[in-house]
């Protein structure tokens, strides 16, 4: 993957965690500034990315939408399975990356979702074998790999261009 295919993946995480209440609008921002560095370029990008903290509350709501169509990115309407099917990818992708722990990430979708989006049903379940071990517990170990091999299928599952031609740069 490039290092604009995964600015992409990036930016489009941060704005559907944003849209979910996960992250705030200054991070959107950051993620604009990081799309920028990676060669993303695009009118709408450079806007987003020059909102300072202060404004990100404000402008982002406005700014946001354009810049990803730009991109050829999609901000999915809150309600959609398809805006909490990429709130869940991207929380997958973070527990990856090591910026979010296991259970962490199957409190918040088990919370979040329940047992009611099926992309995200093993995820719940694994949550509630959380709750039935004990610190220390060997089995611990077993469902932290369980929720990271979900993570993994999640994270894969297709919802942003995959493709250098998708991406304009």
């Amino acid at each position: 993957m490039t290092s604009t295919e995964a600015a992409a993946i990036a930016l489009q995480d941060h704005a559907a965690l944003w849209s979910a209440g996960e992250i705030s609008a200054g991070e959107v921002v950051d993620a604009a500034c990081d799309a920028l560095v990676a060669g993303l370029d695009t009118p709408g990008l450079r806007m987003l990315a020059a909102c300072t903290r202060a404004e990100a509350g404000y402008d982002v709501y406005d700014l946001l939408p354009p810049a990803l169509d730009e991109l050829g990115l999609i901000l999915h309407p809150v309600a959609d399975v398809a805006a909490q099917e990429a709130v869940a990818r991207a929380l997958a992708r973070r527990v990856l990356s090591g910026e979010l722990k296991p259970w962490e990430v199957t409190f918040r979708i088990h919370q979040r979702y329940g047992h009611e989006l099926p992309l995200t049903q093993r995820l719940a379940e694994l949550d509630e074998l959380y709750a039935l071990l004990e610190d220390g517990d060997r089995a611990v170990d077993q469902v932290n790999a369980e929720v990271v091999a979900e993570a993994r299928r999640l994270a894969a599952h297709p919802g942003v261009p995959t493709g250098p031609a998708d991406i304009p740069s």
